[in-house]
């Protein structure tokens, strides 16, 4: 019996290490906070800000950096899961200044990493770029 009990108390104390070990490692791979990221657009590299905010996978915040006065963008359908984030970005632009263009985001975050990959649709074409960048530390 008392080996039973032994046997079961370490199983228990195993499963809340594994817990504790899977809370860590999610909050270090949480992209909760400032990201800047990189991309090229033909020869152009460009800069752009990602600020973003996780909620139990539901990723919300902005991405600015498309242009001398452009405001910043939401994004929509922000997601987080398993060290991967997706997200889309519609901006209103082009010649005409109403076209629509739609950016999808996917990358995978690793502590204050982030690569991925961004796919445009312009005027019915499609347009992919890579990216990456760093998280801004945290200001006090």
């Amino acid at each position: 019996m008392k080996k039973l009990a032994l046997a079961a108390f370490l199983l228990g104390m195993l499963g809340l290490l594994t817990a504790v070990n899977t809370a860590v490692a999610a909050d270090k791979d949480d992209p909760t906070g400032t990201w800047k990221i990189k991309s090229k657009f033909g020869e152009k590299e460009i800069e752009r800000t990602l600020k973003l905010e996780n909620k139990d996978g539901k990723v919300t915040g902005t991405v600015s950096g498309f242009g001398k006065n452009a405001k910043d963008t939401s994004i929509e359908d922000g997601k987080f899961k398993d060290g991967e984030l997706t997200f889309t970005v519609t901006r209103v632009g082009g010649k005409d200044k109403d076209q629509k263009i739609v950016s999808k985001y996917s990358a995978k975050v690793s502590g204050d990493t982030i690569k991925g990959t961004i796919t445009t649709d312009f005027n019915g074409k499609e347009n992919k770029t890579d990216f990456e960048g760093k998280k801004e530390a945290k200001k006090d």
